[in-house]
Order: C-alpha cells, then structure tokens, then sequence
C-alpha cells in the first residue's frame, strides 16, 4: 500500500507516519519544514498552497491507496486562540483558520483524490473535530475552529458523493481523533479529566484501525476514534 501524509510533523501526523512505516507500508510524509528522518518514510517538504509544487510532488507519487490529511490549526502563530464570543471575532484571523483548517483539506483532495485506485479499495481521510459537528454544539464559542470543522466535513461529504461516481471502491472520510497531546491541545488540557488526553501514538493507532475498517458506504461520514459515527 501507499500512503501520503499531509502534516507529517505535526503531532498527529508524525505518529501517523511512524505507525504506518512500522506496518511496512510505502509512506509519503508531507510537511512545509523538515521533518526528522525514517530509512523508509520519503519527505516531501514544501507549501501545499503552492498548487504547482503540490500537483508535481503528488504525480511523482501516483497511486495511492491512502491519503491523510493531518494538519490544521486551533491556536495561530501569533497566539490568537479560539474565540469564546462572538465579539472576539476578527476577519484575519477566521480567515487564516479557514484558510489551513478547509481551504487546504479541499486543495488536497483536488489533487489526491484522482490517484486513489478506480478498481480497489481506497481511503481519503481527513483530521476533523467532534467540535464541527452542528447537531453536537451545546456550547458555543470557538467560532472560527468550529465554522472551519464544519464546512471541512461538509466537503468531505460533497467528496464523498462525487467520488463514488468514478471510485465505487473508494471511502472519503472526516475523522475525529480526540483529545491528543499536541501542541494544538496544549493550551487547553487543564482541568481535562485524568485519561481524556491521550497520546499521538495511540491516537495513530485507533485512527488507522477506523481507516482500516472503513467501506464505501462510510463515505461521506464524521468518524471518531473509537469508530463511533458522530453527527454533523
């Protein structure tokens, strides 16, 4: 099998790429810097947003029978987190968050989706959030990340429909993860019930058992760790 995947040096991605190496499978690790070396892991280190490099790297690969998308942002460069009003709302930063977290999934899956096999099984998964889910929010807040969340799993369902058309073996799939360790969690794992953060490694884990599992009638859907099918 060959894998691509996209934020190969972030923390859910790294442990992605390791895992799915560790499985002997044909990885292809994508980030915007260096990531650290695996004998068996082939980088490919540039912007995503650079349509021209991303449509290059991607026909050097060909064929691929899984592609994550394991990046997005919840905190920015320069320390704007999630909003907890609307009145903490500012056009830049929702417009960057949209930018990484949807803009980016669905340049992607432009490119990639067409490389997944016509006549086998094929995935195309992307990192989400329960947080996205419109029917789940009982809360508020954090605008910008779950507006970006929420249209991420509107295209993946919009993919999903389209793909089926060409690809009747194919599966494209948003992913909830959890509450993982990172350093996009970071800020925010205080007061978190004992448990409830667990690590990169065994997020990877359970996210590649649902990757696994997953069949073409699956396409379309929010999947969390554990399997569970969550609600848009």
């Amino acid at each position: 099998m060959t894998a691509m995947v996209f934020g190969g040096n972030g923390g859910i991605g790294a442990a992605l790429v390791e895992a799915l190496a560790a499985r002997g499978e044909a990885v292809h690790a994508f980030s915007r810097t260096p990531m650290p070396g695996l004998e068996t892991v082939v980088p490919h280190v540039g912007d995503p947003f650079d349509e021209d490099w991303l449509a290059g790297e991607l026909a050097r690969v060909g064929e691929a029978t899984l592609v994550i998308v394991a990046s997005g942002v919840l905190t920015l460069p320069g320390g704007t987190g999630p909003e907890k009003s609307y009145r903490a709302l500012d056009a830049a930063a929702m417009g960057e968050v949209l930018r990484i977290n949807t803009v980016l999934p669905a340049l992607i899956a432009k490119h990639a989706l067409p490389l997944l096999p016509r006549k086998a099984r094929g995935v195309f998964a992307a990192i989400s959030a329960k947080v996205g889910s419109i029917a789940d929010n009982g809360l508020g807040g954090w605008h910008s990340y779950r507006a970006s969340k929420a249209a991420l799993n509107m295209l993946v369902k919009n993919f999903g429909i389209e793909l089926a058309r060409t690809h009747k073996q194919a599966a494209v799939v948003a992913l909830h993860p959890g509450t993982v360790d990172t350093a996009l969690s970071e800020p925010f794992q205080q007061g978190l019930p004992e448990g409830q953060v667990r690590p990169p490694q065994e997020a990877a884990r359970d996210l590649l058992a649902v990757i696994d599992a997953v069949t073409p009638q699956d396409s379309g859907s929010l999947i969390a760790f554990d399997g569970e099918r969550l609600p848009y």
